[in-house]
């Protein structure tokens, strides 16, 4: 048996996959494969805690794990010590738009800003009273000041950590949201705090209601908020975490825009983020954006569409399918071999016997019979997903435990074996098995 899962994840996990949604914790239990794609994005990570910027985009069809490898690295990325703010867009949330949508990105970023100690979102408050709280342990343990001399040290060093942000665009008026902050905190203004949180989250609909509430006379706007996250990404290293990783996915909801200068102006955003980060004006924050190979390649709608960006981003002569250079912008995802998909099923049915407290019952002959069957059926060369297989055998091991007088065979039907032709063999799941189980 494997590691122990505690039942909270494993409920959640097993759940989750059977809606067909990637879980938000618990991943690293049934992590299988992509070894090679995480220790690249590892790599970037470590890069951005020294300062640097990155810039990737996570490419695969529907259901091939892209998602799953998103939440994998945010969770590692929180557990590192960074904050990670992540998105899917939709119709409306984009990167630009004419009526708010580049705003509306922003707004869910900021509502999912997440952090080792606050995971599921909404870490904002936490990382400010964090800040002020850090800073207060810092000047006690330097100067033996009580009272208003304290509080003065502490100002002071606030107001270092608010110049150093001045000098970002739109810096001036973020350094004096965070001074304002300071000052409700120290006069215990929760209406005061509550408005300084509503500004940073882009809340304000007018900058006359910003202007009487803070006496800052300035909102986050669709044309200011990707300027925003580069001065929290500063302002987060100011307050202890190791830097910003953005996560944005369902990239696919630009390409649908129908109209053609709508999508150019989403793409010409991703090319500011992408040129920012290559030139070094970014520093301290990554970007990971989602999508499919279409919404990437697609010469009339895609990223590729947009001439500045297909010139940065296609690829050289030399990668292949099974030569790809890690170091590029865009990482693809293959699917997941059958012996990959083995190793996972198998996690699987542990996690499930843990959750119901049952001994397993179905073997390594009875895993690859699921697994032969689903990839012969009628389409599944072309179309087939570990999404679908996944759902498929929690399903399948649900309806084992709630039925234990039934087999196998005759849940998947008893000749569908003797019809399942070229399926995965022994031979191949015992030369690989090793290989594979992470």
């Amino acid at each position: 048996m494997e590691n122990q899962v505690p039942l909270r994840i494993a409920n959640i996990l097993i759940n989750a996959l059977k809606g067909g949604v990637v879980p938000r914790i618990g991943l690293e239990y049934i992590t299988v494969g992509r070894a090679q794609e995480i220790a690249a994005i590892l790599h970037d990570i470590e890069m951005i805690s020294d300062g640097s910027a990155s810039f990737r985009f996570i490419v695969g069809k529907y259901g091939s794990g892209k998602s799953f490898l998103l939440q994998t690295i945010r969770n590692y990325a929180t557990a590192k010590g960074f904050a990670v703010v992540d998105a899917d867009l939709s119709p409306e949330r984009r990167f630009a738009g004419t009526k708010g949508q580049g705003l509306a990105t922003y707004k869910e970023l900021i509502q999912n800003l997440s952090t080792k100690s606050k995971p599921d979102g909404g870490a904002l408050p936490l990382i400010l009273e964090k800040w002020i709280s850090g800073i207060q342990a810092s000047i006690k343990l330097q100067f033996d000041a009580e009272g208003d001399e304290f509080d003065f040290l502490v100002e002071k060093q606030i107001y270092t950590v608010a110049a150093s942000l001045e000098g970002m665009v739109n810096g001036f008026e973020f350094a004096k949201a965070i001074i304002t902050y300071w000052r409700a905190y120290r006069q215990d203004d929760v209406a005061m705090k509550s408005n300084v949180l509503k500004w940073f989250r882009g809340e304000y609909s007018s900058r006359r209601e910003a202007k009487e509430e803070l006496n800052i006379n300035f909102i986050v706007t669709d044309e200011t908020w990707y300027d925003f996250l580069k001065i929290f990404a500063a302002f987060l290293v100011s307050a202890g975490y190791k830097g910003l990783l953005v996560v944005i996915d369902e990239l696919v909801n630009i390409f649908k825009i129908p109209n053609s200068i709508t999508r150019q102006n989403n793409y010409e955003k991703i090319l500011t983020m992408y040129n920012d980060v290559l030139q070094g004006k970014a520093k301290h924050i990554g970007f990971l954006l989602g999508g499919t190979p279409q919404c990437i390649e697609d010469k009339y709608k895609g990223v590729f569409s947009y001439e500045a960006l297909r010139s940065r981003l296609e690829e050289g002569h030399f990668a292949t399918a099974d030569l790809k250079d890690l170091s590029a912008p865009i990482i693809r995802l293959q699917m997941l071999t059958q012996e990959e998909m083995y190793v996972l099923i198998e996690k699987l049915r542990n996690i499930h016997a843990q959750l119901y407290n049952y001994t397993p019952t179905i073997g390594h002959d009875e895993l690859i019979y699921f697994l032969t069957v689903e990839y012969n059926r009628v389409g599944a060369q072309t179309h087939i997903t570990p999404r679908e297989i996944i759902r498929d055998f929690i399903e399948l091991v649900n309806i084992l435990h709630q039925n234990p007088q039934k087999s196998m065979s005759e849940i998947l039907g008893s000749n569908s074996f003797e019809m399942a032709k070229g399926g995965i063999t022994d031979e191949e799941i015992h030369s690989d098995f090793q290989e594979f189980e992470v």
